[in-house]
Formats: C-alpha cells, structure tokens, sequence
C-alpha cells in the first residue's frame, strides 16, 4: 500500500464487487476527498450520471475476464457533485491475496475535455450563425485541385444537405453563369493572395433546377508552402440573389427616372442645403450652356445667371431665396437668363426646399422654363391691341387710357400737359388720284415724322384716317405751341412721290392744356378737336391754342 500512496497519478484497488479497498492520496485528491472516505464506498459511487453505465459495464467484462485490461475515457463525480473528466486503465492485480482485486489507474483530462467541448460548442456555434446568415463554407486544396462544400452551401444551390457534389474546379467553373466565369476567372487569385482590398467574387452559379443564384464569395489563403504560395482557401459564399433583384429595381427605376428627366423641356436643378448643384437634366444644361459635370459643386447662383428683363439687373438666386425662408419661391415675370454664349431667355422658374425626415432643409428643386417665346407673342398681341396697324402709333383707345392718366397725373402734381390735334390738309386728293396705297404710304410717313418730332416718352397716336393726336406730359402751353408749330413744318416740308409724281400736304394742329379742371377724357380732346378746327378756319398750315373755351392764336 504504501507504494501506492507514494505514486504521482491516482491509484484504486478494487474488489470485484466494485468495493473500493483503498485509494492513494493522489486518487482522493484528483476527486476532492480524503482517501479515509474513499475506503469502502463503491466504483458505482463515485461515476458520474452523465456516464451512463460505461465504466460500469466494462469494468464487469474485465471481473468476467471477457477483457484482460480497461482502457476508456470516463466522468466520475467529484466532491462538489461536479463531473470530472478522468483518463482509466484497469487490470486484474495479482497477488497473493485469494480475493480477487482490480487496481485501477486514474489521469485526470479534465482540462484537455473542456478546451475539446469548448471547441465543438464553438464550431457548432459558428456553423448555426453561418447558416441564419445563410452562408455556405468552401474549402479549396490548391494541392489536389479539390473543393469541400458545407450542407449549408449544398442548400444554396438547392442540393441536399449530404448530396454528393463533384470538387474539381472545373465542375465549379462549369456551374458559373458565362457572362460572370471571366471576371471570376480574372480575380479569383486575388482571394489566394489575401488582398486586403478585394471585396471578394459576385457572379451566378447555376442550381440543381437549372436556375441561378447570385453568390456573394469571400475568402483567404489559411496555408503555405515553403514558398510563400498558398495551399488551401477557407471562405464563405453568401446568397445575394434578393440584393441583386434589389438593385436591378432600383437601377430600373434610376433609368426609368433618368429617361423621363431627359425628356422633360423644363430645366431642372436640384441642390443641397448650401444652395451648391449636385444635379441637372439636359434641359438645365441646353438652358444654361453649362454641362451638369461643370455645375456639379457650384452654386446655382453661378449657373442659374437671372436678371431683371426691363432693368438688366441682376437677380437674387431663387435657390437661395427658398432656403432662407423654408419656403417655395415663385418667378413669374420679368426674369430673364442669360447663357454661357450671352444669349438672353425669358424664363418663369419655382424654386422649393427639399424637407429631410427631420423636418430640416437638405436642399432645393429649382424647375425652370423658357418663356421667351410666349412672351413675345404677348407682347406682340398687347402691342397689336393698343397700336395703330398702318402707322404703328399708339391706337385711339390706348389713347384715351393714356389721356386718363395724364388727367389724373395732372390733378395730383398740378403741373399741365399739352394735348394736340393734328388733322392732315389737301390729303383727300392724294388717296383719290394716287389711291389707297399712296395714301396709305403717305400716311406712314406723316407718323414718322411727328414721332421724330416729339420726346420718346410723348404719347403720339393715330386717332382717325388722316388725323393724329400727341400727349406731352409735363410740357408747359408754350413749349407745346413750339413743339405743335415744328411738326407742322415738318409735314408741310415733306415731298412725298408715288409714280413718278410728287405730292404734298400740309397739317393744321389745335392745342389744350391738361389740366386740374374737372375736364373729362371726350372734354379734353374736343377742346383739341374744337382748337383744330379754328386753325383750319383761319387758313390751314398753322396752330391754335384753345382758352376759355374759344379758339385763339398763340
């Protein structure tokens, strides 16, 4: 016994009813006792239930002598009721005794089965999350050209879990869609090469029903010859079919969106929240001369050139203008751009701020048109509605609306204006002899001449066949007379030839003076009319001044 004791490892004899007759020191300890408590307890005790019945049961063959010796890795229970992994070797122990004795050896490997379930419950760990996050594991062996499959990369590719796949990397290649084998050819070294900077393999592989799914594959070199060349490739393969569908909608969408901007003719600009371009359509670019690559980063302000159409003054950006406010901004009239080439466009734009989830300005859509044409058809047909179109002076009704004014004007300021009649002498014989069209003529070059005459902001119009009227705003009864008594010899100057034959006219003109007075519009110009006529009384070739109601001279 004492040799026992003085042994290093633990050590039991056992009868072969399983009585323990003695433990060493080493056994007691290795099983937190005392080798007194261990005395006379049985083998069956100190078994762990996790065993099950495996020591036990062996150690029976061994009593029958069905086994000359016991070999095995078991669990017995320690003091604190916790298992103990211990490495056993029993065999019959000779000796003088009649009793049949078992001594059994006990190592301790607690420590080795541990790491061991730590191991297994960590590599089972890591294949339940490879398989939630539905990533199959490749192993590629550069030295026999080979691949291992897990199941759950088998499944990618609709196979069984167990089902036979051939490993040669020709078969690989063969499952590889055509269009995606000759990049996958071209980068796979790169995932041998553990490049930091390669985000790994996209490409369709075929599966077991003949359709395709996307494979997201990554992977690096896990061994290395002497050489520095790689062996084996560990990776994983990832199922990207639904991000693939994903971004083939949104491309679809981004062309679909692209085509419908291309083909709006209005401008657009979208900016950020400093007011700076990050997009323009092709109307944008046509509009602006400026290429969206230019305008990228700048200020709409330096692409989107406005000025006023009337002043030439520059316009506040309506980008900017939204910004500041948070609110749509609306250009509606007398904005014009000017292009890289100078070219002037009228343009009508709205500028609104893009609100983010936050309830916060991230930026603008500015949407602009060219208006140039329509606006000059509005001013033509405004120009045509208050214009005379033989003479193109100011029409009769316009004419009446601008004597309103003047009227009003000269209630408020009391300062007069002039108003003058002018009625063309000896014109009937011309349109009779010569015709229409001479007259017509004629006409037109009677207006050119009293428009010459006059300031260009006088109102000079075409109220009748040969009779025309002028507003001088502002202009005293003498500088009116002055002003009346040019245009008279001006017109009495002029030699007007039509085949061959050269006519003249002369004009007699009356004066009013717009004043305060409660006069109206038909008031004032009868005055003029009655003015008139006093000079044609007195001779023709002259102008009256109407005072106090009777015609007189200056």
């Amino acid at each position: 016994m004492r040799i026992f004791d003085h042994q290093p490892f633990g050590m039991m004899l056992i009868e072969a009813s399983g009585a323990i007759v003695h433990a060493n020191p080493a056994c007691a300890g290795l099983l937190g006792r005392q080798s007194s408590d261990m005395e006379g307890r049985n083998l069956s005790d100190l078994v762990h239930p996790t065993d099950d019945t495996a020591l036990g049961l062996q150690f029976e063959s061994l009593v029958r002598g069905e086994i000359s010796s016991l070999h095995g890795e078991h669990r017995l229970s320690h003091a604190d009721a916790n298992p103990i992994w211990v490495l056993v070797a029993a065999q019959r122990f000779e000796a003088t005794s009649k009793v049949a004795l078992f001594i059994l050896q006990l190592a301790s490997i607690d420590v080795q089965k541990k790491a061991e379930e730590a191991l297994i419950y960590t590599e089972r760990r890591w294949r339940f999350a490879l398989q939630s996050a539905r990533q199959g594991v490749w192993d590629y062996d550069y030295r026999t050209a080979s691949i291992f499959y897990s199941a759950a990369w088998r499944l990618m590719r609709g196979l069984g879990p167990d089902e036979w796949v051939d490993g040669a990397t020709a078969a690989w290649h063969s499952r590889i869609h055509p269009d995606d084998l000759p990049a996958v050819k071209a980068n796979i070294d790169r995932q041998a090469q553990s490049d930091e900077t390669f985000q790994g393999l996209e490409y369709r592989e075929r599966r077991k029903d003949g359709s395709y799914v996307w494979i997201l594959s990554r992977g690096r070199a896990v061994e290395w010859d002497e050489a520095g060349a790689p062996l084996r490739t560990i990776g994983t393969d990832t199922d990207i079919t639904h991000i693939k569908m994903v971004e083939q909608e949104l491309a679809e969408e981004k062309e679909r969106l692209r085509i419908i901007l291309a083909s709006v003719a209005d401008g657009m600009i979208s900016a950020d929240a400093e007011g700076r371009v990050d997009f323009m359509n092709a109307a944008a670019e046509h509009l602006t001369g400026i290429s969206a690559a230019e305008a990228r980063g700048l200020p709409v302000g330096d692409v989107l050139n406005l000025q006023d159409h009337a002043s030439g003054m520059k316009m506040e950006c309506p980008v900017q203008a939204c910004l500041k406010p948070g609110a749509a901004i609306r250009v509606e009239d007398d904005a014009e751009l000017i292009g890289t080439d100078g070219t002037p466009r009228e343009i009508r734009c709205t500028a609104a701020p893009v609100i983010g989830s936050a309830d916060q300005v991230i930026g603008a859509v500015l949407i602009f048109q060219d208006v140039t044409h329509s606006r000059t058809l509005q001013r033509q047909l405004a120009h045509t509605a208050s214009h005379d179109p033989l003479t193109d002076l100011t029409n009769r009704a316009a004419f009446e609306k601008a004597l309103a004014r003047s009227i009003i004007a000269a209630r408020e300021t009391e300062k007069p204006s002039c108003l003058i009649f002018i009625d063309l002498d000896h014109f009937k014989p011309v349109n009779d002899t010569a015709g229409h069209a001479a007259g017509d003529a004629l006409l037109k070059m009677v207006a050119k001449t009293i428009r010459d005459c006059c300031r260009t902001h006088d109102t000079v119009a075409r109220i009748g066949g040969d009779e025309f009227a002028i507003i001088l705003n502002g202009c005293s009864r003498e500088n009116g007379l002055r002003v009346g008594e040019k245009i008279i010899r001006a017109i009495t100057a002029l030699a007007f030839e039509w085949s061959g034959q050269v006519h003249r006219v002369s004009a007699s003109a009356g004066l009013t003076l717009i004043t305060s007075g409660p006069a109206s519009v038909l008031g004032f110009m009868g005055e003029a009319d009655a003015a008139c006529y006093g000079a044609k009384a007195e001779g023709r070739g002259r102008i009256v001044c109407y005072e106090d109601g009777l015609p007189a001279q200056p």
